[in-house]
C-alpha cells in the first residue's frame, strides 16, 4: 500500500506567551518567559505560588455567557485555538467532505477545574447530591474533540488521546496515521490543558515535581541549568490542521510543513521517573527516524522534552548522544518549556508548533534562563542557551515524555513539492 503524504495547512494556539500563533512565535523567538504569580486561586499557602498561565483570558470574548458556563477551561482553550487553525487552513463547507474530516485531540487531565469545583461544592453541603447537570460532559477528556466536531460538522474520526505529557504528540501521530492510511482527508489535532488549580498545583507539589523558586518566577524554568529545581506548570492549547497532500493542493491550501514520521515507546521503568539512561527516549527517536526514512544526520533541530527536572534533562541528553553520536554536536537543541512552562497534555503540540516555526522560518527558539553549566551534561552540545539562533532547518524532531513511561516523538520536515 502506498502511504499518502501528510502536510500541515493550519495552525492555532492560545498560550502563556499570547493568544494567537503569531504572538506565541514572537514570544518564542524573543525568549519571553510566561511565568508569573498565579492569579486563578489563592495560592498563599502552597509551596509553589507561580505558573505559566494564559494571561487576560476572558471566556466571554469568545463565547456567550451561557455557552461559556457549559465549557471547562480546557475545552474553551481547545475551541479558541481550533477556530484560529480552521480559519488559517481556509476550510469551508464548500471545499471539504465533512465525512472525511476528523478531530483527534489530547489532554493529560481534562476538566480538573470542573471536577474540583463540583466535588468541593458537594463536600460543603449537607450530603444531598446536587451536582451540576454539565458536571460530567464538562469534565471528560473527549469532550473538547466532540465540541470541535459539533461546531464545524466534522464527521470523520473523532476521539481523545491520553498519555500524560506525551498526549498531544501521540494525538498528532494518530492523526498522521489516519490520513496517510487513507481514512481521512483532514484531521484537526493537538491538545489542550488547564490544570492551574488547587488540585493541580497541590498534587504536583506533593510529588515534589514543581519548582519552588517563588522569589523569581520568570527564571524558574531552567532546563539543563545546574540549579534547576523542577518544572513550572503551564496551560493552553495548540491545534494543527493535518491534511493529505493532494487534497491540500486541490483546495489551494497554503502548506507550512510536512509531517515526516512519528514513534511511540515505553520506558517500562517507573511511574514518574525516566529511565536513567534514557532508554525509552532513545528508542522512540530511532522509531521516528525509521518511520520518516531519515538518518540522524538529516536532523537539524531537536525540541526536547526538557522539563527542568534534575533527572529528566540528563536522561534525555544521554538518549540524544546515544542516537546521534558525533552528529549530536551539529544539532541545535532547545527546550521551549523554559518559556511556556510544562503544559502537560498540551506540551507536545506546543513544541510541535515551535518545531514548525524552526522549519518554516529557519530559526531555533532558545532555551532561556541558563545561568550555570551542569557538569553532568556534555558541554559540546548546543542547547541554544538564552538567544534564538538562525540556521537552515530541513527537519526537526519534537520529543515528549509522560508519567507512566510514555514516550512520543514526531518529525517535522520542510515541505518540498
Amino acid at each position: 500500500m502506498q502511504l499518502k503524504r501528510v502536510v500541515i495547512t493550519g495552525l492555532g494556539a492560545i498560550t502563556p506567551l499570547g493568544h494567537t500563533v503569531s504572538e506565541y512565535f514572537e514570544g518564542l523567538k524573543n525568549g519571553v518567559s510566561g511565568a508569573a504569580p498565579i492569579t486563578q486561586f489563592d495560592c498563599s499557602k502552597f509551596k509553589t505560588r507561580f505558573a505559566c498561565e494564559v494571561k487576560n483570558f476572558e471566556p466571554t470574548n469568545y463565547f456567550d455567557r451561557k455557552e461559556a458556563r457549559k465549557l471547562d477551561r480546557f475545552s474553551q482553550f481547545a475551541l479558541v485555538a481550533s477556530d484560529e487553525a480552521v480559519k488559517d487552513a481556509g476550510i469551508t463547507d464548500d471545499n471539504i467532505d465533512h465525512d472525511r474530516v476528523g478531530v483527534i485531540l489530547a489532554s493529560g487531565i481534562g476538566g480538573i477545574h470542573t471536577f474540583q469545583d463540583d466535588v468541593m461544592e458537594f463536600a460543603r453541603g449537607d450530603g444531598t447530591p446536587r451536582f451540576n447537570p454539565f458536571f460530567i460532559p464538562k469534565m471528560i477528556l473527549d469532550i473538547a474533540a466532540g465540541q470541535i466536531s459539533m461546531k464545524y460538522g466534522f464527521r470523520g474520526p473523532n476521539f481523545a488521546v491520553v498519555s500524560a505529557c506525551a498526549s498531544s504528540t501521540n494525538a498528532i501521530i494518530d492523526a498522521f496515521d489516519n490520513i496517510r492510511l487513507g481514512k481521512a482527508d483532514i484531521i484537526v489535532t493537538g491538545g489542550s490543558e488547564a490544570v492551574i488549580s488547587e488540585a493541580g498545583v497541590g498534587g504536583f507539589n506533593a510529588m515534589k515535581a514543581l519548582s519552588e523558586r517563588n522569589d523569581d518566577p520568570a527564571t524558574a524554568s531552567r532546563p539543563f541549568d545546574k540549579d534547576r529545581d523542577g518544572f513550572v506548570m503551564g496551560e493552553g492549547a495548540g491545534i494543527l490542521v493535518l491534511e493529505e497532500l493532494e487534497h491540500a493542493k486541490a483546495r489551494g491550501a497554503k502548506i507550512y510543513a510536512e509531517v515526516g514520521g512519528g514513534g511511540a515507546t515505553a520506558d517500562a521503568h517507573h511511574i514518574t521517573a525516566p529511565h536513567p539512561e534514557g532508554l525509552g527516549a532513545k528508542n522512540v527517536m530511532i522509531v521516528a527516524l525509521k518511520d520518516a526514512g531519515l538518518e540522524p544526520g538529516d536532523i537539524d533541530y531537536i525540541n526536547v522534552h526538557g522539563t527542568s527536572t534534575p533527572l529528566g534533562d540528563i536522561a534525555e541528553t544521554k538518549a540524544i548522544l546515544s542516537v546521534f553520536g558525533d552528529k549530536a554536536y551539529d544539532l541545535n537543541i532547545s527546550s521551549t518549556k523554559s518559556m511556556t512552562g510544562h503544559c502537560l497534555g498540551a506540551a507536545g503540540v506546543m513544541e510541535a508548533l515551535a518545531s514548525i516555526l524552526a522549519v518554516t522560518e529557519d530559526v531555533i527558539p532558545p532555551t532561556i534562563n541558563h545561568f550555570a553549566d551542569d557538569p553532568e551534561l556534555d558541554p559540546k552540545l548546543n542547547f541554544t542557551f538564552n538567544k534564538a539562533q538562525h540556521r537552515v532547518v530541513n527537519a526537526a524532531v519534537s520529543n515528549t515524555f509522560g508519567f507512566g513511561g510514555h514516550n512520543a516523538s514526531v518529525i517535522i520536515k520542510k515541505y518540498k513539492g
